[in-house]
Formats: C-alpha cells, structure tokens, sequence
C-alpha cells in the first residue's frame, strides 16, 4: 500500500454500496471505538452558543494533565481530534528521513508523504513515529532517539501502563491522545498533543482559534475528570475482548493480537470473511497488505453480540 493511500475502518455508506441494506441495518466493528461511550448528559445551552472561552480550554487541559499525569514543563493542547494534529506534524521541521515502524496507522506516513519527507520503516532517521500499543496488532514498541518524536498513544487509554508520558517533556517529544475511542464518542473530534512546549505552540499557531467546539470542552472536561468510569471501562472491554476472542476462535480463527478496543484475528481468506459477515449486514476489517488478517471491534448491546454469533455460524 502507498503510504499516500487513505485506509480506515468506518464507511458504513460504502458497505451499503457494495453489499446492500440501509445505514440503520449495519453494525460496525470495523473501528476500534468503544461501543459503551461516555454519558454526555445534559448541557447548558450556552454551551453550544458562546464562543468557546479560555476558561473551558484551560479547565479541559487542566482535566488532561490530571488523567493523564502530565510532567511539569511538558504543555497540553486539545484538537479537532488526533487526525487534524497528525496532518500537521510534518510542517514543524524541515523535511527528512522519518522511521514509522510498520505495518501501523496509514495516516503517519501518508501526512510525511504529502510533506515531502522520505519514508522508512527501520534505521535511524530525522523523526520517528511510533504507534503505541501498534494498530493494528497491538505491538508495544520501543520509542528510538530523534530530532522528534511522535508517539500515537490513541489507543493506550485501555493500556495505561504502556504509556511514556514521563518523557513529555523530552526536548522533540509529542504524545498524541485520541478521546474518541477509549470514550466512545469519535463524532466528538477531540484529540490531545502532548509534550515540546515549543513544538506544541507551533501546533496551536497552526490550528488557528477556537480549534476545539464548546461541547467537546465540556464534555472532555468531564469525562476526563472521571476516573471511576475510566477504569470500569477498562475492566469491562477487557472482559468483552475475551470474549470476542472465545467466540471468532470457535469460528476456526486464530487470536493474533490487539487491544482490548479491538482485536486482530488470522483466518485463511479475510476478504472471504469480511463478505460472508457482510452478508449479515456486519461490517469488519481487513488490510491491503495481509490476505489473512480481519480486525473487529468490539459488539454492544447484548443483541450485537447474539447478531455476530449467528453470523459465524455458532447457532
């Protein structure tokens, strides 16, 4: 695959194309979002009609430094979501070679590309980015040394002891945190870029005022100041994963990573099995570069989890 090549889970509009039914008839386990999200609640109307006000950023970044025990020195910055700061990393330096261990999320290497660095996947280079744990096979690299350094800790809320976060404040070091898969509220677009205080200050010049909507302030606030919801969520996904597993296991797959957001199965044809669970109006995930890897997320609801049972022909 070309590292230009947009390649992600979602479109649920195209599986309609290909395979039939209505958007209202598809569950989607081709992403890695969790399916219980946050309660957002209800919010005040000014929420949605105030600018959003220094006050609400600063107590959105304030809620980051605490759930994610950011060191002193190292500076926060909340974004319209990991994807928009990703497009921007490139620009900070003058274009190299950068190393993206692979495979990984596409997006890395395609953001470099269209910046005109040289792209590699070992040796040392001008930058490094490191996807931690790996998507999509849940690898936990080791972060090189580099004029910089990215490290996509997106989804490391379910693996919060893999985190490097104590090297925030490493001069060249930016720490990406998505919100919207550990949450669940990916429609949110909320993202973090943690680390450099110089190079996180050039990211905000980049993305200009108000890059972040008042209700994803709001609502990160909160859910990032619950702590109790964050680690039940964890106990829960993790129980769900092996679940999952138990079940595509029966189905004759073979575990072969993953997170707890998301698991990674080896089967003999993954294009055979996308199809046969899309006929079930069940949309999963494979890979141009491997014939034999399907990613699924996890199901919510009980019926979920009673529809893909059915569809892997364990009724």
């Amino acid at each position: 695959m070309s590292a230009q090549q947009a390649d992600h889970g979602g479109g649920i509009d195209a599986a309609v194309r290909q395979w039939g039914g209505a958007r209202a008839d598809w569950m989607d386990l081709s992403t890695g979002i969790n399916p219980v999200p946050y309660p957002v609640g209800m919010m005040a109307d000014a929420v949605w009609t105030a600018l959003p006000d220094i006050g609400a950023v600063m107590a959105l970044e304030c809620a980051a430094r605490r759930f994610w025990a950011v060191p002193e020195g190292a500076a926060v910055l909340a974004a319209p979501g990991a994807s928009a700061v990703i497009a921007q990393i490139p620009a900070l330096m003058a274009a190299g070679r950068v190393v993206i261990p692979g495979p990984t999320y596409n997006e890395h290497g395609r953001a470099f590309a269209a910046a005109g660095w040289q792209l590699s996947g070992t040796g040392d280079g001008d930058a490094v980015v490191v996807v931690r744990p790996n998507n999509p096979d849940g690898m936990v690299r080791d972060v090189p040394v580099a004029a910089l350094r990215v490290i996509d800790e997106s989804f490391g809320d379910v693996m919060p002891e893999t985190s490097v976060m104590a090297q925030a404040g490493t001069p060249g070091t930016l720490i990406l945190k998505s919100f919207g898969k550990f949450w669940g509220l990916a429609g949110l677009r909320l993202g973090f870029v943690i680390g450099d205080a110089a190079l996180v200050a050039k990211l905000a010049a980049r993305l200009g005022p108000w890059p972040v909507s008042g209700p994803a302030l709001a609502i990160g606030t909160a859910a990032l100041s619950d702590f109790g919801w964050a680690e039940a969520a964890r106990q829960r996904l993790l129980r769900d994963a092996r679940r999952l597993d138990a079940m595509m296991a029966a189905a004759g797959a073979d575990i072969h990573g993953g997170t707890s957001l998301f698991r990674l199965y080896r089967v003999k044809d993954a294009m055979v099995w996308q199809d046969r669970l899309a006929q079930h109006r069940i949309l999963t995930r494979t890979f141009p570069y491997s014939a034999e890897w399907l990613r699924l997320g996890l199901p919510g609801p009980d019926a979920d989890w009673a529809r893909l049972k059915l569809a892997l022909g364990l009724q």
